[in-house]
């Protein structure tokens, strides 16, 4: 199935990976999963559910991590199954990978792991889709050497998201040459536009945000020509088990999705008359 969903995504058209930053029970995930799904539908915009079986890179021991591999994958079949959608899962370690392969149409190389030789060559074996996240320490251009990792398999379904690079403590910063120079590298470019807005470790053991940016910094990325839009949506950010602070509302994804569809129909056009 993935080849069809890499068609899909590479269309010409604007994609959108959507849902919560971890998975926190099966039935809240199907809910979103749903909710992904229709919005995406009423604006015409193909998409991938995305959710984390394990966030291991928790600020604190104690922090929410979810339900764990067996299980979070189960949870993302069910998903996949209940809502036609392809789905996207984190993986943190090459023992990993071919699990979550058997799921997922999409493996996601987190964006602190983005150098790591093995996981990305792992992941490339895999066959599925590699979605690789910027580091924040990482230059645009850099990113030649991790897509060429995985692409030393033989395997060319490759995405490059940009997530935002660090601009002092706490903060993050898009620099929009970013995505321009990632795109000549010749993979579809995705703008994360939720963790762009995180604050990390800005409150005291947990990170912070700014979702009041979320939709600014998504216009931006459609207008720049970013081929796909990565936004963790929660239908209660504030009670979230992870990443909350930096979430968009859920009920504000559908219109959100129409908007940035019409503004890409807008730049197409601008684009084909050879502006």
């Amino acid at each position: 199935m993935s080849n069809d969903v890499w068609e899909r995504l590479t269309s010409g058209g604007l994609f959108v990976i959507a849902g919560p930053c971890v998975i926190e029970s099966g039935g809240h995930a199907l809910k979103l999963g749903r909710a992904v799904a229709a919005a995406a539908a009423a604006a015409g915009l193909p998409a991938v559910f995305k959710a984390s079986f394990d966030k291991a890179n928790r600020t604190r021991v104690d922090a929410f991590r979810g339900p764990g591999l067996q299980e979070g994958l189960r949870i993302l079949s069910a998903v996949k199954r209940e809502t036609g959608l392809p789905v996207l899962t984190d993986v943190h370690e090459t023992q990993q990978v071919a699990a979550a392969a058997e799921v997922c149409d999409v493996v996601q190389i987190p964006a602190f792991l983005c150098r790591q030789t093995d996981l990305l060559v792992a992941a490339g074996k895999s066959g599925r889709i590699v979605n690789i996240k910027k580091g924040q320490f990482l230059a645009p251009e850099d990113m030649r050497y991790a897509a060429g990792k995985a692409a030393s398999t033989g395997n060319g379904k490759i995405l490059l998201t940009e997530r935002g690079s660090s601009f002092g403590y706490r903060n993050l910063v898009v620099d929009f040459r970013g995505p321009a120079t990632m795109r000549k590298l010749g993979y579809p470019v995705v703008l994360d536009v939720t963790h762009s807005v995180q604050l990390p470790g800005a409150q005291g053991g947990a990170g912070g945000g700014q979702p009041e940016f979320i939709e600014p910094l998504a216009r931006a990325g459609v207008a720049v020509g970013v081929d796909g839009l990565f936004c963790e949506v929660h239908d209660a950010p504030a009670t979230a088990k992870s990443d909350g602070a930096n979430a968009l509302r859920l009920e504000l994804l559908p219109a959100l999705l129409e908007r940035l569809a019409e503004l890409r129909r807008l730049t197409s056009s601008w684009e084909r008359r050879g502006g």
